[in-house]
C-alpha cells in the first residue's frame, strides 16, 4: 500500500563528464550516459478562464497524510478479514516512516536553506510543516487507539495475544529466559553515557530502550542506552513458529524490547537498573547525488547512501508514560524541537504488527489467490506453456495483474527469450526488482549463451539502491552490458525489447508496463503491461534504449509518449482536443487512472476541460492537488480513489476523441518528479479490443456502484462501500478475480 516515495532529484546538469583516460584502471564497468535528454522548461499551459487563485490547488503533502488516512480506515472495518486489518497497519506505519523521512525531512531543509516558497496552494514551507505536524499527530494517536481498542481485542477473540512479561506463566518466562541467552544477549551493546562516553549515535527507525541505572556505591544514576536488534523478529512467538494456524489454538506473542528490558540486568551487573523506555528516531534519509561531478555514478551514490546513515533527525517517538526528564534529555541529545516529539501509547512501531499479519490462519486472510494465464497466452488447458513469441505474432497481448499471472506472462517472454537460440539481443530497464529474481536470472542466460545483453539499472531507486548495486554487478559479471541511464535523470519506464532473428529478418519483441520487473510485487500489485511485435513500438522502443545508453537526445516516436519531453504536452495537446471536440458539440471525455496527480500544468488542463463541458474522471490512489466540483472551474470532474487487497499501480490515460478512442498506459504519474525528471514511456494502444476493454474498466471504477472514496471540492475522502440498504458495493478488485475465474472457466468448455 506504500505509494511511491516522492522527494526531488536534480535536474541541472553542467555538462559531459570527460571519460577516463584510455587503458585507466579506474574504468567502470558501467556509467551513466553523460547525454542527457534535453529537460523542457516548466511552462504550464493556459490557466483555467475566471479569476485564478492558488487555492484551486489543494495541498500534496496534506493530501499525501489524507491517503494515509484511508489505508486506517481499512485498519479500521470490522468486515475486512482480521489479519488482513493487521496488515492495514502496518502498511500505514511504513507509510508514515517513509512520509517523515522524505517529504517532511525535504521541508525541513529547504526551510533550514531559506527556501521559503510557497506551494502551489499557497502555503509557506513552514505553514505546511505546522499542518502536517497536526494532522500526523491525530493519525497516530488514532493508529494507536484503533490497535488497542480493536484489534487487540478482536485478535484476542481469535485466541492470538500480544503477552505482557508478567502475564506469562513460569513455563513461557523460563523459555524466554533461555531464548534471550542464546539468541539476543550476545548482539547486544549496552551504551553508557558519562563524561567518557558521549551520547550514541541512534540510527533511523531503530528501537531503543532508554535505561536509568543506580550505582549502589555512589548512589548516582546514570544513563544508558539499548538498541532493539533490528535483524531479529521485532515479535517473539511464545509458542513456536506454527502458532496460529489452527483455529482455536493459542497463540502468544510478546515484543522483543520487553523480553530484553526484564532481563536489562544482565546487561548491567552490579548496577541496579531503576527504569527504562522506549524510543524511536526518525532522519532525513533522502539521497542527492551529484551526478554531473561525480565520475562514477555507483561509487558516488555508495558514498551518499552510508551518509544516509547519519541524516538529521526530523520524528522522534515516545511512550505516553517517559519520564520526562529522559524526554528532556533525549531532546537535547538528540536536538530535536518539541514540535517533532511525537508521544504515542507502547508498543512504538506498529510495522513489527506484520509478524502477527502473517499467520497462516485462511479464515483471518481474503481467500487465497492463484493468477491465471491470460487467455492469449493459454489456448488451451492441455498445452504445454505457451510460445510468447508466436502468440505476440498473432496479436498484442493487454496483461492486467495480478489477474493475470506475471510468470507465465512477462518473466516466460524473457526467460524465452534467454533460452532461445533465435534471438540475438536483449534490452531491458530494470527499476526494482526481487532478491531472487528470474529476470536477472535470464538476462545473465542470455548473456553467457552469447546474446548482447543490455541491463539499465536504475541504481537510484529509493531505498532499493542498494540492492540495485548489487544487482548492477551480478549482471556485469555475467557479461551483460550495464548502463545507469541519463545523467540528471532516473530512468522510471518498464520496457523490455528482444530482437530476434527470423525468416523474413530481424523482428523486434517488446513489453511495456505500468509495474517493476518484480516478479514478489506482481502478485499483490495491479499493473498493466503489454506484449507486442508492432513493428512501431518496436521502432520507437529501440530509439529509447539507444538514447538511454548512447547518444541520441533527439529521437522522436511514433507510438510512445516519453518524459521529460513529450509525457506532459503529449497528454495536453489530447486534452486540448476533447476541449475543441465539446465545443464543437462531439462528445468528449476524459479519463485518467494514476497514483498521485500533483501536476499544476495538467490540472489546469482538466480545470479547462472541465469548463468546456468535457467530463472528466480520475482515479487516483494516493495524493491528489486537483479539486473537484468547484463551480465554475471544475463541477465536471470527479475524483474516485480505490484502495483494497492489491495495491492500484497502474497508470492510463483515455480519451473520447470523437467516438474513437485514444487509450495510452504507462509508468508516469502526474507528477513533476516524472514529468521533468525521470524518463518515462507511455504507450497507446492499437487494438480497438484492448482500447474498450480499458475503457470499460475504467467504466467501472468510476460507476456509483462501486466501492471507492469520493473527493469533495475541500480536499476531504469519503468512503462509499454499501449502498443505502446496508448491502455492500462492487469491490472491483473482487469482481476482476471472478471475471478472470470465468474467462478459464468459458476457455475450458
Amino acid at each position: 500500500m506504500n505509494p511511491d516515495p516522492v522527494g526531488t532529484t536534480k535536474t541541472e546538469v553542467k555538462g559531459a563528464t570527460l571519460p577516463p583516460r584510455f587503458g585507466s584502471s579506474e574504468v567502470p564497468a558501467a556509467r551513466a550516459t553523460q547525454d542527457r535528454i534535453d529537460i523542457p522548461e516548466f511552462a504550464p499551459s493556459l490557466e483555467p478562464e475566471g479569476d485564478i487563485t492558488p487555492d484551486r490547488f489543494l495541498d500534496r503533502e496534506l493530501s499525501w497524510l489524507a491517503f494515509n488516512s484511508r489505508v486506517l480506515e481499512l485498519a479500521e472495518d470490522p468486515d475486512l478479514f482480521l489479519l488482513e486489518r493487521v496488515n492495514f497497519l502496518s502498511i500505514f506505519a511504513s507509510n508514515l516512516d517513509e512520509f517523515f523521512m522524505v517529504r517532511v525531512a525535504g521541508l525541513k531543509r529547504r526551510i533550514a536553506t531559506g527556501l521559503a516558497v510557497p506551494s502551489p496552494a499557497g502555503l509557506s514551507p513552514i505553514e505546511v510543516l505546522e499542518q502536517i505536524g497536526d494532522a500526523a499527530r491525530k493519525l497516530q494517536e488514532r493508529h494507536a487507539r484503533v490497535f488497542a481498542e480493536q484489534i487487540r481485542p478482536a485478535l484476542a477473540y481469535e485466541h492470538i495475544h500480544l503477552m505482557r512479561w508478567d502475564e506469562l506463566d513460569d513455563e513461557a518466562q523460563h523459555r524466554l529466559s533461555i531464548m534471550f541467552g542464546e539468541k539476543v544477549f550476545p548482539i547486544l551493546t549496552p551504551l553508557a553515557v558519562d563524561p567518557a562516553h558521549p551520547f550514541p549515535y541512534i540510527s533511523g527507525l531503530s528501537l531503543n530502550l532508554a535505561v536509568i541505572v543506580r550505582n549502589p556505591v555512589s548512589d548516582k544514576e546514570l544513563f544508558a542506552r539499548v538498541k532493539v536488534p533490528d535483524q531479529l523478529p521485532r515479535l517473539v512467538s511464545i509458542d513456536g513458529p506454527r502458532a496460529g494456524a489452527v483455529p482455536g489454538r493459542v497463540a502468544r506473542f510478546i515484543a522483543l524490547e520487553e523480553v530484553i528490558a526484564v532481563h536489562l540486568d544482565k546487561l548491567f551487573p552490579g548496577m541496579e537498573v531503576m527504569e527504562h523506555h522506549t524510543f524511536r528516531v526518525t532522519r532525513n534519509e533522502d539521497v542527492e547525488v551529484e551526478e554531473d561531478d561525480a565520475e562514477n555514478l555507483l561509487q558516488a551514490l555508495e558514498k551518499e547512501l552510508l551518509r544516509r546513515r547519519f541524516g538529521p533527525p526530523v520524528r522522534l517517538e515516545v511512550t505516553t508514560d517517559i519520564n520526562p526528564n529522559i524526554r528532556a534529555l533525549l531532546v537535547r541529545e538528540l536536538g530535536v524541537e518539541e514540535s517533532e516529539v511525537y508521544s504515542v501509547p507502547a508498543p512504538l512501531d506498529l510495522r513489527g504488527l506484520s509478524v502477527i499479519g502473517g499467520i497462516d490462519r485462511a479464515d483471518l486472510h481474503y481467500p487465497k489467490h492463484v493468477p491465471h494465464t491470460s487467455r492469449y497466452l493459454n489456448e488451451s488447458e492441455t498445452s504445454k506453456a505457451a510460445n510468447v513469441f508466436a502468440a505476440m505474432r498473432r496479436r498484442d497481448i493487454l496483461l492486467h495483474h495480478p489477474y493475470d499471472s506475471f510468470s507465465t506472462s512477462v518473466q516466460a517472454f524473457l526467460e524465452q527469450a534467454a533460452a532461445d537460440p533465435k534471438v540475438q539481443a536483449i534490452k531491458q530497464t530494470l527499476y526494482r526488482t526481487s532478491g531472487d529474481s528470474p529476470i536477472v536470472d535470464a538476462l545473465i542466460d542470455a548473456a553467457e549463451a552469447g546474446k548482447q545483453v543490455l541491463a539499465l539499472v536504475e541504481i537510484k531507486a529509493r531505498f532499493d539502491e542498494q540492492a540495485n548495486i548489487s544487482w548492477a554487478r551480478k549482471l556485469e559479471q555475467a557479461g551483460v552490458h550495464v548502463v545507469y541511464g541519463i545523467v540528471g535523470l532516473k530512468t522510471h519506464c518498464k520496457l523490455s525489447l528482444v530482437v530476434r532473428q527470423e525468416v523474413d529478418g530481424l523482428r523486434r519483441y517488446c513489453h511495456i508496463g505500468t509495474g517493476n520487473y518484480h516478479p514478489r510485487t506482481a502478485r499483490y500489485y495491479e499493473d498493466l503491461g503489454l506484449l507486442t511485435s508492432n513493428e512501431q513500438v518496436g521502432e520507437d522502443l529501440s530509439k529509447l534504449f539507444n538514447q538511454l545508453s548512447g547518444y541520441a537526445p533527439k529521437s522522436t516516436f511514433k507510438r510512445l509518449l516519453v518524459a521529460p519531453r513529450s509525457v506532459r504536452s503529449g497528454l495536453i495537446d489530447r486534452i486540448e482536443t476533447e476541449i475543441r471536440n465539446a465545443r464543437a458539440g462531439i462528445a468528449a471525455k476524459v479519463q485518467i487512472k494514476v497514483n498521485s496527480m500533483v501536476d499544476e500544468a495538467t490540472i489546469d488542463a482538466l480545470y479547462r476541460a472541465s469548463q468546456a463541458g468535457v467530463k472528466v474522471d480520475v482515479i487516483v490512489r494516493g495524493i491528489c492537488s486537483l479539486r473537484p466540483g468547484v463551480p465554475g472551474l471544475s463541477e465536471n470532474i470527479t475524483v474516485r480513489s480505490v484502495l483494497g487487497r492489491f495495491l492500484e499501480h497502474s497508470r492510463v490515460f483515455a480519451f473520447a476523441n470523437a467516438n474513437d478512442p485514444v487509450v495510452y498506459i504507462g509508468s508516469a504519474d502526474m507528477m513533476h518528479r516524472n514529468l521533468d525528471r525521470r524518463v518515462e514511456a507511455l504507450v497507446q494502444l492499437s487494438s480497438r479490443e484492448d482500447t474498450a476493454e480499458v475503457m470499460d474498466l475504467l467504466r467501472r471504477y468510476m460507476d456509483p456502484g462501486t466501492a471507492s472514496w469520493h473527493l469533495d471540492n475541500e480536499g476531504h475522502w469519503t468512503r462509499f462501500h454499501q449502498a443505502e440498504d446496508g448491502s455492500p458495493l462492487l469491490d472491483i478488485q473482487s469482481w476482476l478475480l471472478a471475471s478472470r475465474s470465468r474467462q478459464r472457466a468459458v476457455a475450458r468448455r
